[in-house]
């Protein structure tokens, strides 16, 4: 039985014209872009090419006085890392304000930094959503507008979440704190290269952003940092990258990015493909199970994310029973997929604890056929059946 993978939002599978043209750099043997040396100066001139475009790609500025940085980073969770951490201290330092505030729906990576940040001093608080995934404004109207406001060194909301798929408000999010002077940051790790982002458009200070959720490669990510915003580095030890993240830049792995936006840009179908198979499996998922609820319907939300919950049937359970019919799917992030733990999405939605209890995730990319669509019906079909009966 062939497998068929509906994980998408945890990693999507490399493009074969993204893995030719990385294939196709190093065979011209580009070396270490820091270097003085004429080939080193030759990878250099190559790598910010690339850099430039890729700005240009997601809607920054990367010409004149009010350049935009690409700061290249291994992904995703570095990223958030490197941004949360960076505009926090960086505004601790400038004007003692130590608060941070995200969504309760935030990807582990920038749960995981703030936490840790509050160890070192930092204080934490969370903005709250409404039963269909979506921040509430006026949740973080009100702790923006608190007395201790001019304590608030960073919010930060994700563009679209990783569980549900649901988008949120961040231009709206963005200007509000902007009114403040307040730092803002977005992980649109899940919206970059799947739709059309805009990054003047947003308003944001910073964007983070993978290569490989989008069918470019693992191990090289982006943080887009407005002009004029500086961050306190994570790691130390070298001048690359302004000082900013040290390291030597791969100019094969950023050529792979570059290459897997191009084809995002080049493919305008794409997305309505994805949103028509989406709901088909959708709309059939809820014929099959009746009493099924898509978490998030009620939102706008992204075309590739299913987050469905099953009462009465355990997420476990059903995951791997999915697998052992062929299904790969997921509970929720990858990054929590070692944890039991319900996911924190939904809790947060304010679900009742057997819509929590059942729900998983289906995500679907660019190469997801008509054939594997039809197929895992199927196959639901008889895992619905089987445990139900349970």
């Amino acid at each position: 039985m062939k497998p068929i993978y509906l994980d998408y939002n945890s990693t999507t599978p490399i493009s074969a014209t993204v893995a030719q043209a990385m294939a196709q750099c190093y065979q011209k043997g580009y070396l270490n872009p820091a270097s003085q040396h004429r080939p080193g100066q030759e990878a250099r001139l190559v790598l910010e090419k690339l850099r430039s475009e890729i700005i240009d790609m997601l809607g920054g500025v990367s010409t004149g006085m009010r350049t935009d940085r690409l700061i290249l980073t291994s992904g995703g969770t570095e990223s958030n890392n490197l941004a949360i951490s960076g505009l926090a201290r960086a505004a601790r330092d400038a004007s003692g304000a130590q608060r941070i505030i995200f969504s309760a729906i935030e990807h582990p990576s920038v749960i995981g930094i703030a936490h840790y940040l509050a160890t070192q001093g930092f204080e934490i608080d969370t903005i709250a959503v409404d039963a269909h995934g979506v921040c509430d404004l006026c949740d973080l109207a009100a702790k923006l507008d608190a007395e201790s406001s001019d304590s608030v060194a960073v919010v930060s909301i994700m563009a679209a979440n990783n569980e549900t798929g649901v988008i949120q408000p961040i231009q709206s999010a963005a200007q509000m704190c902007r009114e403040k002077g307040i730092y803002f940051h977005t992980d649109a790790v899940q919206m970059v290269g799947k739709v059309d982002v805009n990054f003047s458009t947003l308003g944001a200070d910073c964007l983070t952003f993978t290569a490989h959720k989008f069918h470019g490669p693992r191990g090289v990510g982006g943080l887009l940092v407005r002009n004029g915003i500086e961050l306190t580095p994570l790691i130390y030890g070298g001048f690359q990258q302004m000082g900013t993240r040290p390291g030597t830049e791969d100019v094969a792995l950023t050529t792979g990015l570059h290459q897997a936006l191009l084809e995002h840009q080049q493919s305008p179908e794409r997305d309505a493909e994805i949103k028509r198979l989406r709901d088909q499996l959708e709309t059939s998922l809820l014929a099959i199970a009746p009493g099924s609820v898509i978490n998030g319907s009620g939102a706008f939300r992204m075309s590739h994310t299913i987050n469905i919950s099953f009462p009465g049937i355990n997420r476990q359970a059903l995951l791997l029973a999915a697998d052992f019919a062929g299904l790969a799917i997921s509970t929720g992030s990858a990054c929590a997929s070692g944890s039991s733990d319900p996911s924190h999405v939904i809790i947060a939605m304010g679900a009742s604890e057997e819509v929590i209890e059942g729900s998983i995730r289906i995500s679907l990319g660019a190469t997801t056929s008509q054939q594997e669509i039809d197929d895992s019906l199927t196959r639901f079909q008889q895992v619905i059946d089987r445990l139900s009966t349970l």
